[in-house]
Parts: C-alpha cells; structure tokens; sequence
C-alpha cells in the first residue's frame, strides 16, 4: 500500500516533505476541501500532485500560467507520469483528441486554462470522466479582491456540480485574509474545511530598501558586495539589453531575459544562469515563474513594483537553500510618481476597452456571436499601425479586456510541434499501401519517434524529419497538414507567437458586458496596492518583514533582524561596536586589495550584518573604493 512518503520517494526522488506538505497531503487524500497558503518555494505543486497519484481517477488542474502548465507536464512526464495541458493555441481537433486521452487513455494529471472551463467541447468531456482531484493554482485569480483576478476562475466552482464528492485543493503563495475567505467561498468549500498558512517570515531573507541618484552605480555597489547567482528585475525589455550590456562594460558576467525573446534564445539564456555561467539575469516579471534555482543569492528591483503581492514572489526567488540572501528595491523621488502614472495607465476608461475590443473584431474580422474559444496570432506593432493605437495602451487595455472574461491574451509562449496518429496500425499500413508518396514521411515519424505517436501526442521537429527524407523542412509541414486534413494524424505546428483567444463569443460593442461597478472597484483596490507598496518603500522606521507580514494579515511583534531598518537600529544601539568595526577595517585594508569575504574573514566580526553595513557606509563615504577586479582598498 503506498503512502505519500512513499510516493513521494518513488517519483520524485524526496526523502523528506518540506514543512506542511505531509499535513496538506493528508487532508487532501483523506477528501477535504483544503486551502494551503504557501509562500513562494513552499513546493505548491507537490501538495496536489502526491495526493493525485494516490487518489482513484484523473487529477484536473486548473492553471492561468501556460508557460508554467508546459513546466509542469514536461517534469511530470520526465518522472513516468501521463499529464497534458490544454490550452489557447492548440488547433480545435487537438483539443479534442487530449480530451478523448483523458477519458479512455492512460493521462493521469490534465492541466487546463480557465477559460478552457467555459466551454461547450469541455464540459462535454469532462461529464465522461472519472475525477479523482480538482487543484485550482493561483488561486488568488478567483477573488475580485486579489491582485490578478480572473473571472474564467468563477466557472470551477460549477465543476462542482457535475462531480460534488470531489475534493478541491487551491494553493496561492500570496493573499490578504480577504482574498482568503473570498477564495473558499468562490470554490463552495465543504464546512469544516482545512486550511493551511506557511509564514511569510523569512528567516534567511533580508529585505533592504535604497534610495538612490544613481542606481547602475548603487547596483554594481550591492554586486561587489553579495558574490553568487543574481536576479534584477526592470520594467522594460529594452531595459534588460541596455543594463545587461552595462553590467557586462563593468565585468560583471549578465545576460537579459523577456518575452520578446525566441523559446530558443530564453532557453539558453535560462539555461546559462541556472548552471552559472551567467552570473546575473537581468529581466522582465517574465522570468522566474516554474524556475527551481535554490542557490540565488540576490534579487534586485530597479524599478517600485506595482503591489506587494508580486513583490514578495519575486523576491521570494532568493535564498531558497535557506541560506542568507538579500532582496533590494533601488528607487529615487522621481519613482514615486512615476509608479503612480503606471499604474493610472494600467486601468483605461470603458470608451477606451469599448474600442479595443471593435478594433480586435475588425482586424479578425470576426462576426458577432462567433469565434468563441478561437485563437489569433496577434502582432502588436501591426495592429497599432492598422488602428493607430499607443502599444502599452493597447496591452493595458488587452489585460483589462482580459481581466473582465472576454479575452484572453498570451503576451508570448513557446508550443512546440506535435503529431498523434488517429488510425491503428493497420489502418495506417493500408493508407501507406495506397498513397505511395505519404508513405517515406509515415516511416519516418515511426522510426523516429516510435509507438508513442499511437497512444499520445509527441514532439516532434520538422527539421529533422526533412534531414531524414532529404528534402526541405516546408515539404514536411506541407505533407503533415496534408495527412491532418485526412484524418490520418493531429498536426500541431509550433508557434511562439504572442495571441488572442476570444473566451466568449464576439460580442456587440454597444452591448459589451463589462463591469463598471466592478471595473471602478478594481481601479480603487489597484490604486490602494500601488499605496502599500510606496509606503513599504519610503518608511525607515519599522523591520520591513514586519511590514509585509503586516500586509498578509500575520500580525506580528517579532522583528526580523536583518532588514535594513532593523540593522540600522541595531547600528544606533551600537555605536561602539560599529565605530570598532570601521577602525580594524582601516587597519587591516591600509596597503592590501580584498574582497568582501576575504576582508570579513580577517575582521571576524560578531555581528556580520554590522560588518556589512560598515562597508556600505565607508564605500558611500569614499572611504573604500572598488578596484576593476571588484576588491576593497583604501581610497588614495
């Protein structure tokens, strides 16, 4: 009889559960509504995946993420288990046949977009199969009050209906109390449900907050003094070149990441900082999500992020060896209020949105009541030029078509190319047998990828298919939606363009659903978010933890010890000690170049963190100065 420990041995290779996970897996296994609040790196996904393996049927994971479904299936795959995602972008047949796998074949984890929910073609299939599981991800995205609201997410609950001895887990690494109550109550949670709340608190994560004129200088500043991997987010992607070529004029080994980029291009970049080749990434919020990279020492925001929500996840990508790391926010007077015009951007009026949404019609040239579940390449500088829109207004106003359940808008992702054959074997012989010239590309997907493309879809690269028959790479893409139009196989091609997938029909503009009651709701709470951020940004007086974990609701009087303000004060306190520190510093560096460690190392202090403040202070002083190998030396 297996157990979760056993379970979690066999696939994946643990032979511990990290803190609540055991507890979260028995709730669920044993049939209950359970909510579990982890923090960023609190391994979410193991919570719901265990209990699935144990549990009779098929496990339905609902997901906003599509490059983090993809991220998932790949890692379920890789350990043995069937899972598939459906999702905006695939053709309408291959939707069709993932289903029909669900329901007659082997798929134990099936990974589906909200908006899938709504469907016709979904709840069809659905009805026919045998649900051991429903885990709802970011769960946040069901509360209006929450800082990424979804509407798709409200239909899970009319999953409910059609299988209501089915438990539900939803996990979320960020909600206040309000958004907590609100996700239970959306998800019709069973009296008596279990709830399970990770601490925000951090021990090994020391926020700090600069402010600064010159923040390239204040960032190489940090660089020099915290050694190991590195994250620094900005806001723009012309931002993550410019920077990333800066750090690397200064011999700080970087590279840049954001959704513009090629699947290849993000891949390697990806790939190079995980395994350490890259020392920093610098990037957009496009990079991190699905990333498991323990040892990342720092994290660095340039720009103030818009709420605290997604300030925590980012900066919750440090440290997760639980050994000490640093998350910092560089900002000047002049962020303050350019935040504000940001955010102010980010919600346009309704005659704005009512636009939009008839230039998308128009450009698709969709009928009214038509297009539901259909999904469009979309390039952004063509459709502005067409309509003569302002880019980041039309991609606010596609988020906020997005948010009220009209559309949905995949900014960029990569769906690689894949085939499952329809017919048996001998069906398939037989058409070989009559259609000679199909028959060499036929052997060719067999050899290559073997019985796989039977039973389930499989990757497949159309480069070297045509290597293999001697011919072009178009000839096979031509002989491959040849055989899909006869219903040999399901053609996928790849695609990583950015698209639009209308989640409803094609409405009348005069008649557009939206909100307004909600949409001035939502502008209010967005605005109070953007206040709680300034405001953790600005104040000097109170441990920064304290404040975040004042913000979730865990109210606590324990101060964190490590943040900038409590480091500061301690500084007060010990104004000896840290005049002591400066003074063996002096004696020790006179005449000599050490690195940060090398020059700890030989002061030995008691308290590091003064150790580390000392230095900022000399440096910002002129004291100390950098040499281009980034060691400390008295300045001339």
């Amino acid at each position: 009889m297996e157990t979760p420990l056993s379970v979690l041995r066999k696939y994946w290779g643990y032979e511990h559960f990290r803190p609540l996970q055991e507890e979260i897996i028995n709730a669920v296994v044993s049939g209950k509504d359970t909510l579990a609040l982890l923090p960023t790196g609190g391994g979410k996904s193991v919570c719901f995946q265990v209990p699935a393996m144990l549990r009779d049927g098929i496990c339905i994971v609902v997901s906003p993420l599509i490059a983090l479904m993809k991220d998932q299936v790949e890692q379920l795959r890789r350990r043995g288990i069937p899972a598939v995602a459906i999702h905006s972008g695939l053709r309408r047949d291959a939707i069709d046949l993932l289903l029909d796998n669900a329901i007659y074949g082997d798929t134990k984890f099936l990974y589906v977009s909200p908006e899938r929910l709504q469907t016709e073609l979904f709840i069809a299939r659905f009805k026919q199969m045998k649900v051991g599981l429903i885990a709802v991800d970011e769960a946040h995205c069901i509360s209006q009050w929450g800082y990424d609201f979804r509407p798709p997410y409200l239909q899970i609950a009319t999953l409910r209906d059609l299988v209501p001895d089915v438990p539900v887990i939803a996990l979320t690494a960020s909600a206040t109390a309000q958004v907590q109550t609100d996700i239970a109550e959306k998800l019709r949670f069973a009296e008596g449900y279990a709830f399970f709340r990770k601490s925000f608190a951090r021990d090994n994560l020391s926020f700090v907050v600069r402010k600064t004129d010159n923040k390239g200088e204040k960032l190489l500043d940090i660089l020099r003094k915290v050694p190991g991997s590195a994250i620094v987010y900005v806001r723009s992607r012309k931002a993550t070149v410019e920077l990333a070529g800066w750090l690397q004029r200064h011999q700080c080994p970087s590279s840049f990441y954001h959704a513009g980029l090629t699947f290849e291009e993000r891949t390697r970049r990806q790939d190079d900082w995980i395994q350490n080749r890259t020392r920093v990434m610098v990037a957009t919020n496009a990079f991190g999500m699905g990333i498991d990279k323990p040892d990342v020492r720092l994290v660095v925001h340039l720009d103030l992020p818009e709420n605290l929500e997604s300030y925590y996840q980012e900066a919750g990508r440090a440290g997760r060896d639980g050994l000490r790391a640093y998350a910092a926010v560089l900002y000047q007077e002049a962020d303050v209020s350019s935040l504000e015009a940001k955010v102010k951007q980010s919600q346009p009026p309704v005659e704005y949105l009512r636009v939009l949404y008839q230039s998308l019609a128009n450009h698709y040239q969709i009928a009214v009541g038509s297009a539901e579940g259909e999904s469009f390449d979309f390039d952004m500088h063509e459709f502005c030029d067409r309509f003569r829109l302002v880019p980041v207004e039309v991609f606010n106003g596609l988020r906020k078509l997005e948010e009220e359940g009209l559309i949905h808008f995949n900014e960029s992702f990569f769906n690689p190319s894949a085939v499952q054959v329809l017919v048996d074997s001998t069906r398939l012989y037989e058409f070989q047998v009559a259609n000679a010239r199909f028959d060499p590309i036929i052997k060719t997907l067999l050899r290559l990828y073997g019985g796989e493309i039977f039973s389930s879809f499989a990757r497949i690269d159309e480069a070297l298919i045509a290597k293999g028959l001697k011919v072009s790479r178009p000839v096979v893409v031509e002989m491959l939606n040849h055989l899909h139009e006869l219903r040999i196989l399901v053609y996928t091609p790849s695609n990583e363009r950015p698209q639009v997938t209308f989640v409803i029909p094609r409405q009348d503009v005069d008649h557009l659903p939206l909100d307004i009651q909600r949409l001035e709701m939502r502008r209010e709470l967005i605005f109070g978010k953007m206040n709680a951020m300034t405001e953790y940004a600005t104040q000097s007086f109170r441990c920064r933890m304290q404040v975040m974990q004042d913000y979730f609701n865990e109210h606590t009087e324990v101060t964190c010890g490590i943040c900038d303000v409590c480091i500061s004060k301690r500084r007060s306190e010990n104004q000896g000690a840290f005049k002591t520190i400066r003074e063996i510093i002096l004696k020790i560096i006179d005449g000599k170049s050490l690195t940060i460690d090398q020059l700890e190392k030989a002061v030995n202090p008691a308290d590091s963190e003064l150790f580390v403040d000392a230095v900022r202070e000399m440096v910002d002083e002129g004291v100390l100065v950098y040499d281009d190998a980034s060691r400390l030396q008295k300045s001339r």
